[in-house]
């Protein structure tokens, strides 16, 4: 394996959160600070973690909470879901049709989300929606 491609690899482990995150922003046309539209990134992350079976309800509690703590956003638009996954596959961690994201399966533990279905991004997607 190249340095290159080791170095990129850990380099987008910097975007956890952005995947949706930007898609947000892009969204509400940049009016939502970069902070909140990766604050809902972030909890969208640990819940695709959880539905994956990577990560555990607790952590991801921890996440909420911490989150709410400093009054940022943890939830977005149920209807925007569809618009949402038209911006996520312009990502540039996306590959082909296949969203990638960075999750996690620990505090400080951060992985690769691949192969995730569209079920399941709906899944995480219905548990951060209002």
């Amino acid at each position: 394996m190249s340095a290159d491609f080791r170095e990129s690899r850990l380099r987008e482990i910097l975007n956890y959160g952005h995947t949706l995150g930007h898609a947000v922003e892009k969204l509400e046309d940049y009016k939502l600070r970069h902070g909140e539209a990766v604050s809902i990134g972030l909890v969208f992350a640990v819940e695709l973690s959880n539905v994956v079976g990577k990560l555990s309800p607790t952590v991801v509690d921890l996440h909420r909470e911490l989150l709410q703590k400093y009054e940022l956003p943890i939830t977005y638009t149920r209807s925007a879901l569809p618009e949402l996954l038209a911006l996520m596959a312009g990502d540039k961690k996306s590959r082909g049709s296949e969203l990638r994201f960075i999750g996690l399966e620990g505090i400080g533990k951060p992985i690769w989300l691949e192969e995730i279905t569209r079920d399941q991004i709906a899944t995480a997607y219905e548990r951060i929606s209002i």
